[in-house]
């Protein structure tokens, strides 16, 4: 079966544009892979760059081994963040406030951010990608499902955006001119407790992220370079690693917060409602 990308795309955009859900495309097309899956994500965001929103960085996914098995996906995909689902928080006391309504079937991930100084190249180990990383954040990305029950094959979640949602990025901490050897290790053995309305539901480190999320980072870099997506890696953009424990469902009405021991930076507040 040969895929359309450009009417599968506007397809998917629209889904999430009005928060309805689709049959996963593998379904009408068993031998639906990545390759194809990618082609449709680049013409979504064609897309939605024509309509004036502007990618900002990337979103890795699938990143932690712990939930492989709960979705199905054992190896990592990636996809866009753009300037409208981006959401900055600079103190740790502030809060941010989103309407779990606007998503489908939203869930919550903590996760570890780098911003980048400069493109990095595919072949670079983790010292030197620390060394493209101008500073280092801790977030949440909102993930959302377009098909029912969380139910898809990798390509699905692929050509779907990546499942993104929204990412609300904390505070971000300067790399340069800091031992990169500490950020090294604080990054594989960093722990982050997720809690909801005050209460612990999950607790993870950071080696559940492919044993780091430098090393996920790496992993992506290297996986761009032979990705069928027209925009690259650039100087500027955010890239959040996957999530250090597991995702939850989220409702309006909750709150949800992180405690963070092992790096510099601060945690983060979340408060879902309604916008009306």
């Amino acid at each position: 079966m040969t895929t359309d990308s450009h009417s599968i795309a506007a397809a998917i955009l629209a889904a999430y544009d009005n928060q309805r859900q689709i049959t996963p495309i593998s379904d009408g097309d068993p031998a639906f892979g990545l390759d194809a899956a990618y082609r449709i994500s680049d013409a979504v965001m064609s897309a939605r760059i024509a309509r004036g929103e502007r990618p900002i960085g990337w979103k890795i996914g699938f990143t932690n081994r712990t939930i492989w098995d709960e979705y199905g996906v054992h190896a990592p995909i990636w996809g866009p963040v753009y300037d409208t689902t981006l959401h900055f928080i600079d103190g740790a006391r502030d809060t941010v406030h989103l309407d779990a309504t606007a998503f489908v079937e939203p869930r919550i991930e903590p996760e570890i951010v780098f911003r980048f100084a400069q493109t990095p190249r595919p072949d670079m180990d983790e010292r030197e990608l620390l060394g493209c990383i101008d500073a280092i954040a801790h977030g949440f990305e909102i993930v959302q499902s377009i098909y029912r029950d969380w139910r898809f094959a990798p390509a699905d979640t692929a050509a779907a955006f990546a499942m993104h949602g929204a990412l609300v990025c904390g505070k971000l901490a300067p790399v340069a001119g800091t031992d990169p050897d500490r950020w090294i290790d604080a990054l594989a053995t960093v722990e982050i407790a997720l809690l909801r309305d005050g209460g612990e539901v999950d607790r993870g480190v950071g080696a559940n992220v492919l044993d780091s999320p430098l090393s996920a980072l790496r992993h992506f870099v290297a996986g761009m370079a032979s990705c069928p997506i027209s925009r690259g890696i650039e100087a500027g953009d955010l890239v959040t690693t996957g999530t250090v424990t597991r995702a939850f469902p989220v409702r309006n009405g909750e709150s949800w917060a992180t405690a963070i021991d092992g790096l510099p930076l601060p945690p983060l507040n979340i408060a879902f409602a309604s916008a009306s």
